[in-house]
């Protein structure tokens, strides 16, 4: 029969009693799983983890230069590990580095929320923070971002390339300069010929 329509007689259910076979096209099957496959491995997304190493006496611009760089991490959709690193007497008062971690996630908040609580791992106390979207809708807005960029730009080309050409076009019209000479010159001791 199969033969006859011109596809192939693939066995589905082997173990079954009686075994389960399906008249089809089996190139054609495989082709399509293999779209789907490659379908389902473009939708997934790998999770990256940023790191922002901080101490407990960290200066107020370099705060918040570490936390421009973790709010930039969120909005790409990536998680950030914020690790406390303390030295010498500064383990005895775990207290700075905690509220240091809550300052940085009341500040980030509207990018990122709390994902693992901080903890104290030997020298260190760890936080991550996980982003408030997902990393293909970060993607598609940092590319409208980037279009409307390029628009503005190439709008901003044109307005002066049109002032140019405007200008041209009135130096023009003014008529031709007038050639300076000899006559022209103001200086009589100076010889221009």
């Amino acid at each position: 029969m199969a033969q006859e329509l011109g596809l192939d007689l693939v066995e589905i259910a082997p173990m079954a009693r009686p075994p389960v076979a399906k008249l089809m096209d089996y190139g054609k099957w495989k082709y399509e799983n293999a779209q789907k496959a490659r379908e389902s491995r473009r939708n997934q997304t790998s999770t990256v983890i940023k790191e922002m190493k901080l101490r407990p006496k960290i200066d107020s611009h370099d705060y918040e230069t570490k936390k421009g760089h973790v709010t930039r991490f969120l909005r790409a959709g990536d998680k950030v590990k914020i690790t406390i690193m303390f030295r010498g007497r500064e383990q005895s008062r775990p207290e700075l580095g905690l509220n240091l971690l809550h300052r940085l996630a009341e500040d980030v908040a509207v990018d990122g929320v709390i994902e693992a609580a901080p903890r104290q791992d030997g020298r260190n106390m760890i936080m991550v923070l996980a982003p408030t979207r997902k990393k293909s809708e970060a993607r598609v807005e940092a590319q409208a971002e980037k279009d409307r960029r390029a628009a503005a730009r190439a709008a901003d080309q044109e307005a002066e390339q049109r002032h140019l050409a405007e200008s041209r076009a009135a130096a023009q019209a003014e008529g031709p300069k007038k050639r300076r000479g000899p006559a022209d010159n103001l200086d009589p001791d100076v010889d221009l010929a």
